[in-house]
């Protein structure tokens, strides 16, 4: 093995707790038990009032209040594809989002251009809600969560989200002082509009090696098509020379979700559309990009409609400044099943000029990684009566 190789090697065969990569699930609706440390944060949650804002409107206008001194939001507009015929059918909107761990944004990431006050929580977290918020997705995949428990999970689920919270095994995190746990992915659902038939959390592994990086395959049935749809969510290693590993990890990934979909008994696999959402870090050149384009699953890139010619990635999805230099790539990616799923609406990403000379994070965005938004609809959908589905915008 190469040197990397032989790093991994080395560091993953310690004694682990467990060396099943199906880890056992910290489902917040399911469990309702918090970690011993949590404390709702007192801003969305006041002890002694009920749990959380119900109302998505007052919530929304809470963070506008605590953003008042803040630059102009970045004015991203939805562009509307209509690829494909097809009746009427239901919108599921869809984000995919990496919020930028806070232990790391303070801690290790070192955004030298980025103001200390800009990265504070009491800042960020208005801004990741008035997000969510704007866009009200039916499904949030997020990476880099390290404030689910106490904030997250609680105000989503007064909004009526239900969730899945999977840390990474090693977080870096908790190698920050002050941290508030370990970092990992988050999978939001409108209960309203999705039934929960499964989900599992993952451990990927490389070379049959667990590896630290996860992700959450859930399995939902839409309470208005009563279509299935398996969304995944995941973030691979980062950094220059570890591609070999995360191509790994994403055949790792695609391996677990054809056995997700085979076992669901009321729909053949190649009848339950995917959608899979993550943090990569893998430019679109990478072996793990050809993997999901050419996997079985027939898959696609819904971020390539925004372009003229539907076959080209964004030129960013990451902007940042660290002492090593301007980082400007597409590393996050929106994948569907192109034969089952259709993308109705694809939210553009900000300009340059909007972004600024200083990058990302900063006073007007949370995170170094723009938000992904995409409106997506089944196919071939037949539809019984003059009933047709409102449109969240």
């Amino acid at each position: 093995m190469g040197g990397g190789a032989t790093k991994l090697y080395n560091a993953l065969t310690q004694p682990l707790s467990s060396t099943s990569s199906l880890l056992p699930f910290p489902s917040s609706h399911l469990n309702p038990q918090l970690p011993a440390f949590t404390k709702l944060d007192p801003d969305f949650c006041p002890e002694g009032s009920s749990p959380c804002p119900p109302d998505p409107e007052e919530l929304l206008r809470q963070c506008e209040e605590a953003l008042t001194d803040r630059p102009p939001r970045f004015d991203r507009k939805f562009v509307h594809i209509g690829d494909g015929d097809g009746a009427p059918s239901s919108v599921i909107r869809v984000m995919q989002w990496n919020i930028l761990a806070q232990a790391l944004g303070e801690g290790l990431d070192n955004f030298v251009m980025c103001p200390l006050e800009a990265l504070s929580w009491s800042r960020r977290k208005y801004l990741i809600m008035e997000e969510v918020l704007t866009y009200r997705p039916h499904i949030v995949c997020m990476q880099e969560v390290d404030h689910y428990y106490d904030t997250l999970q609680p105000v989503l689920a007064g909004l009526g989200y239900s969730s899945h919270f999977c840390p990474k095994p090693w977080s870096p995190c908790l190698g920050v002082e002050g941290n508030n746990g370990p970092d990992g992915c988050a999978l939001f659902y409108d209960e309203s509009r999705f039934e929960l038939l499964d989900s599992v959390s993952i451990r990927l592994s490389a070379m049959r090696i667990p590896t630290n990086q996860v992700a959450i395959v859930t399995t939902l049935r839409c309470r208005i098509t009563g279509k299935c749809v398996c969304v995944a969510v995941t973030h691979l290693k980062a950094r220059s020379g570890w591609e070999w590993l995360r191509s790994t990890q994403g055949s790792d990934l695609l391996w677990h979700l054809q056995n997700v979909v085979q076992k669901q008994p009321s729909d053949p696999a190649a009848d339950i559309p995917l959608l899979i959402c993550g943090d990569f870090n893998a430019v679109p050149n990478e072996e793990v990009y050809r993997r999901f384009a050419t996997s079985p699953f027939g898959l696609d890139s819904a971020y390539k409609k925004l372009s003229r010619d539907g076959l080209t990635e964004p030129e960013y999805t990451t902007w940042k400044i660290r002492p090593t230099g301007e980082c400007c790539s597409t590393l996050d990616y929106i994948w569907y099943t192109k034969d089952t799923l259709r993308v109705d609406a694809v939210l553009d990403m900000p300009t340059e000029e909007e972004i600024g000379p200083n990058r990302l994070p900063s006073f007007s965005y949370p995170s170094d990684h723009l938000s992904l938004v995409c409106d997506f609809s089944f196919k071939e959908e037949e539809w019984e009566g003059n009933n047709k589905p409102a449109h969240r915008k």
